[in-house]
């Protein structure tokens, strides 16, 4: 039997966000147990994770964080130690469709995990329970500032209200508790093996099939482009170097429109398609704008720089041509997505085991 030096039971470890970390600490770690916890819902896809699924240090377990007896069996089997939480509702779209989803999934199923890992932990050990977040529980800036870890919390939709709410049960179980925690909070996530319905791949896979691009009133809204990888390794550094009860602010310094990105989109992709410049230009649509659409985010992730010596690896320009190249070279991975396929990946690997 393998002797391993952390147990840690990452939440969402089949989505975009957590595949890649995921891949990151079972290949940088052989001494750790990953043990991946996914309900497999829409965007949980297992295709993300073939190359380390026969790895010794990895198991997938298909449950849902809602289930707090299948959670203390999961603790309990596996001997979790630490967590990195990620399982979440993301989408502000359907949050707006379906509140009741969010609070579900992202207040009740955080408090189920807080509960079990209060239960079965040693509180004075140094166990860790990770919980990642996003910039959107700040609210909508102005033309200039940006959001620190001291911003007073303002969210304006459904999701972010979730997410808030969440954030704020975490650190009240550290000062309640004592439960040793970590927070951050990511800008936007772009990269590989995101899900379709995201502004980045939506609009790649529209410009292919000629499509029209919707864009939400005028484009102008600001984000902060953060690249999956970037994400993944911060996360990583602050999970074994942070300050237990601190949170740090994870972005990009890539702040960009929605219209421009669409331009740079729409340029590289014709680009490498062999279109004329400028070709793919009259799929733009101006559509109606998503109900509480916040104006600008974007971090400053000074603390995580000054603090734990973090900086970004990919611009915005370089992060996204990769992105290009990656979705026009997996054409058959949003195939499969688009259809459903992907969805039997988990019966045909895993259903017998």
């Amino acid at each position: 039997m393998i002797h391993f030096d952390k147990n840690i039971l990452v939440t969402g470890g089949a989505g975009f966000i957590g595949s890649h970390l995921v891949r990151l600490l079972v290949n940088k770690y052989p001494n750790y147990n990953i043990v991946n916890l996914d309900k497999l819902t829409y965007a949980g896809n297992l295709d993300n994770l073939k190359d380390v699924e026969q790895a010794d240090n990895y198991t997938f377990v298909k449950a849902d964080i809602c289930n707090e007896k299948e959670l203390e069996s999961i603790f309990d089997q596996f001997k979790i130690d630490n967590v990195i939480h990620l399982a979440a509702e993301s989408h502000v779209d359907r949050s707006i469709s379906n509140p009741l989803e969010f609070v579900t999934t992202n207040v009740i199923g955080t408090v189920n995990l807080l509960n079990v890992a209060k239960s079965k932990w040693d509180l004075t050990s140094d166990n860790i329970f990770y919980h990642v977040s996003t910039d959107e529980v700040y609210g909508s800036l102005g033309e200039t500032g940006l959001f620190t870890e001291t911003t007073s919390y303002d969210p304006r939709s459904p999701y972010s209200a979730s997410k808030a709410s969440s954030d704020h049960f975490v650190r009240a179980y550290h000062e309640t508790y004592g439960l040793k925690i970590k927070i951050s909070n990511c800008s936007n996530n772009y990269g590989s093996h995101q899900f379709p319905e995201k502004l980045i791949p939506l609009i790649i896979n529209n410009i292919v099939e000629n499509n029209p691009l919707p864009i939400y009133g005028k484009g102008d809204n600001i984000r902060d482009w953060l690249h999956v990888i970037d994400h993944a390794e911060a996360i990583d550094l602050i999970f074994h170097e942070g300050k237990i009860g601190e949170t740090f602010n994870i972005g990009g310094h890539n702040e960009k429109q929605n219209i421009e990105l669409v331009h740079l989109l729409i340029k590289l992709v014709d680009q490498k398609l062999g279109r004329e410049e400028g070709a793919s230009l009259g799929l733009i649509t101006y559509v109606k704008d998503r109900a509480g659409h916040d104006q600008r985010y974007a971090i400053d992730a000074e603390k995580l720089q000054n603090i734990l010596g973090w900086t970004p690896k990919y611009t915005v320009e370089k992060g996204i041509e990769e992105t290009v190249n990656w979705f026009l070279s997996n054409k058959d991975w949003i195939d499969n997505i688009i259809s459903g396929d992907y969805l039997n990946y988990y019966k045909g690997q895993y259903a017998k085991r």
